[in-house]
């Protein structure tokens, strides 16, 4: 963490100075505002976390519920979620209280005796290594705290305002606030009173019954699969060995289990299968009581026995897999004709069963797509065609979890008997381990992502996908440290260049490249960083040499890399790295002896390889991007 930029600094840095809208934000909900963002869930919570941090922008996030969140549904956190809260600052706080997944434990009936059941296997979690974070289990609950902190703490003091239900939207206004939102008290004095907001810009964060999702005509299409599971947080004592290990169990019954330990060391979590569900059953199966699920956990689990001490939540729940074939309010007959003023997020466009870990982890990265691309163009530094991107991109994601999902809630309800292999399950989990670690994202060439015609320059940073961090040591200090995890969630561009070995110092196509960037009239530093910014401010520029920091002259890295900034022009000294001797990131990235720039969005997704000489390639990569200043 680095603070003390702009004067000495003796309070807890993560509390940043107020500044713009923060210094004299109201408590009551204004007429006017920039985004008005529909939901207090993760996906409405991580939006509302980015567009906190930037101090000219107007932002209300609304919940009818009247207070936070006590319970959540959802508990798995794959590892590109604990990357992304990194970028928030509080990755190593929600680990430390967090469950953590290593291993999962697959059980099925004993073929001496059917109706036990025995351990058959054991798969690593993470076999490949993908990730230098953990699979975590942690209540949603937390997780919304975690944001409204940051919000909390962040330049705009942003804090949701909860008791306010969403009625209604129109689209129809002129000027700057063309989006009226009615919204109507829900609690209080004021309870049934309604009041309408202005909006630039709406979002739906409103769960999968979302009104907002109604209001601009998108509808849940998909199939439901007729087979139900109760789910219960459970606090046991029980005889089963595996208890704080999460398993797959099938029984010799025919009925599954899910169990996933949660925080805390005692409390555990069950997905229990009820079985099939009649086509006219009509919600029936969701009125099952809790007795019956303890009683079907019992047979599941037998020769073992789970004595229910407490159960702080349950629910029942049939799978269905439902999509909406846009994310915005933007018809497929107006595409190219207008861009979006209200979008939706998380399960107001797309939902699944609960057992892949998935919606929570999908809706939060729904969430950092459009936040940073709604500030660029709130902030003026980019076309309003930015904002077309995130239904292009999230809805093929939400399509590749579905079909994903659809295969392992099927296999979970499968009987062993009827599997093609008997190993088919933890196959499946293995095989495609990437998926549910929240990996597998890959994003298309579009206006932010670019071609792979240098890919082969850094095969290990795969255009489209999320940059995968290394260790390598900083040169001012000699500590090894991540990579990505400098990487806030600011806003910025990062920009990244690895040179050969013998670069530091001499004439190269890296002196040339950051010689061009400081001083060219084309280098986009000079042409989208505002007057009088820290140069630092639109694009966090940063070299990785090859040779070791030992070797590395500070007084002769090139001055693009060591920017003043802040308000009395401090040397950034955490811009300069070398590889680390013991796991050489240009190695583990395919990174060739010429080098590359690897150019990376602000949601951490690596838009473009380019060689250094392609100077001409990086300023046109930004042109349509990012306003001229």
């Amino acid at each position: 963490m680095q603070f003390h930029h702009n004067g000495y600094v003796s309070t807890d840095p993560r509390i940043q100075p107020t500044a713009g809208v923060g210094i004299v934000r109201p408590d009551a909900l204004p007429e006017n505002v920039d985004v008005l963002i529909v939901g207090t869930g993760p996906a409405g919570m991580i939006t509302a976390a980015q567009l906190s941090q930037f101090p000219g922008i107007t932002t209300r996030i609304v919940e009818r519920r009247g207070e936070r969140l006590a319970i959540g549904q959802a508990d798995g956190i794959q590892a590109r979620s604990v990357e992304t809260f990194q970028a928030f600052g509080f990755a190593d706080r929600i680990i430390a209280e967090a469950y953590r997944i290593t291993e999962m434990a697959f059980w099925k009936p004993d073929p001496s005796d059917p109706a036990r059941i025995v351990r058959t296997a054991r798969a690593v979690d993470d076999p490949s290594g993908i990730s230098e974070f953990p699979h975590l289990i942690v209540n949603q609950a937390r997780v919304l705290d975690y944001f409204a902190e940051v919000m909390a703490n962040a330049p705009t003091r942003l804090t949701p305002d909860f008791g306010w239900e969403f009625r209604s939207l129109s689209t129809s206004g002129t000027g700057d606030h063309p989006v009226a939102v009615t919204l109507v008290h829900t609690n209080g004095d004021r309870q049934g009173q309604e009041q309408t907001v202005h909006a630039k810009y709406v979002i739906g964060a409103d769960g999968a019954r979302s009104r907002v999702r109604d209001a601009i005509g998108c509808t849940l299409a998909g199939d439901q699969a007729f087979h139900a599971w109760g789910v219960m947080d459970v606090l046991a004592v029980t005889d089963f060995p595996d208890i704080r290990m999460k398993c797959a169990i099938q029984s010799g019954s025919g009925g599954n289990i899910l169990l996933i330990p949660r925080e805390g060391g005692f409390l555990f979590r069950m997905y229990v299968d009820l079985g099939e569900v009649a086509s006219d059953d009509a919600g029936a199966v969701r009125k099952t009581a809790l007795d019956e699920i303890i009683a079907t956990a019992n047979d599941i689990l037998y020769p073992y026995t789970l004595d229910v001490k407490d159960v702080p939540w349950h629910s029942v729940y049939e799978v269905a897999h439902r999509l909406t074939d846009r994310f915005d309010d933007v018809l497929p007959e107006e595409i190219g004709t207008r861009t979006p003023r209200v979008f939706i997020m998380g399960d107001a466009c797309h939902t699944h069963s609960a057992k892949a870990g998935q919606g929570m982890n999908v809706s939060m990265q729904d969430g950092f797509n459009l936040g940073w691309k709604l500030a660029h163009v709130l902030e003026g530094r980019s076309p309003e065609s930015l904002l077309s991107t995130y239904s292009a991109e999230r809805q093929t994601i939400a399509k590749d979890l579905i079909d994903f999902d659809k295969k392992w809630s099927t296999l979970m309800a499968t009987k062993p008997e009827d599997l093609t292999n008997p190993s088919e399950l933890e196959d499946f989990y293995t095989r495609t381990a990437e998926f549910p670690a929240g990996f597998r994202t890959t994003y298309q060439p579009s206006l932010i992502v670019g071609g792979a015609r240098h890919q082969r320059l850094a095969p290990g940073f795969p255009i489209g996908k999320r940059f995968a961090s290394a260790v390598v040591v900083r040169v001012a200090d000699a500590n090894p440290v991540q990579l990505g995890h400098h990487h806030r969630a600011d806003g910025r561009w990062r920009l990244y260049a690895f040179a050969d070995a013998g670069a530091a110092g001499e004439a190269s196509a890296l002196t040339h490249w950051a010689h061009w960037l400081r001083t060219a009239p084309d280098s986009p530093l000079l042409v989208h960083t505002p007057v009088g910014g820290d140069p630092d401010s639109v694009f966090d520029v940063k070299v990785i040499y090859r040779q070791a920091h030992s070797e590395v002259d500070l007084g002769r890295v090139p001055e693009v890399f060591l920017p003043r900034i802040g308000r009395y022009g401090l040397t950034d000294y955490e811009k300069v790295y070398s590889a680390a001797q013991d796991q050489d990131v240009f190695e583990l990235r395919g990174l060739g002896a010429s080098g590359a720039v690897i150019v990376v969005r602000p949601d951490q997704y690596v838009a473009d390889v380019l060689p250094l000489e392609g100077t001409g390639e990086l300023a046109a990569f930004f042109r349509p991007i990012l306003f001229a200043v």
